[in-house]
């Protein structure tokens, strides 16, 4: 068994509504709903606050393979960062076949990050959405 790491961002109890309505950029704030009914319809669980601006999915015990190290995380996520929004979906890099599809967009490590929803096709975007939850 793994230790289990202590980690800076946890689950909150703060408002995801009232923390997505404070967005100054009205066009982010929509974005940000729309992506937050997508993964909720996904995932079938409430959004939750992670930190201060992360929302996310879900609960899983992740457990690295270089280090056995533990943490408890979200099953998915999302934050409207200022210069984009960025979703953390587990095995993003699987999806070569969809991203190609997608539209604007760059991933990194377990991020796939979007201008705006206007840049990508949602169809696309919700089946990766779907997809990763699949991923182990």
């Amino acid at each position: 068994m793994g230790k289990l790491a202590v980690i800076k961002t946890t689950e909150t109890a703060a408002s995801v509504e009232d923390y997505i309505n404070a967005i100054k950029d009205e066009e982010k704030r929509k974005d940000s709903f729309i992506i937050i009914k997508l993964m909720q319809k996904a995932s079938k669980e409430k959004p939750k606050m992670w930190g201060s601006s992360i929302i996310g999915f879900g609960n899983v015990r992740y457990k690295s393979p270089n280090t056995d190290r533990e943490v408890d995380w979200f099953r998915f996520g999302f934050s409207p960062r200022k210069a984009n929004l960025t979703l953390y979906l587990m095995g993003i890099e699987k999806h070569t076949a969809a991203l190609k599809k997608l539209g604007k967009h760059k991933t990194s490590g377990g991020c796939l990050y979007i201008n705006k929803l206007a840049d990508v096709d949602m169809k696309v975007l919700q089946s990766i959405i779907e997809a990763s939850l699949k991923k182990k």
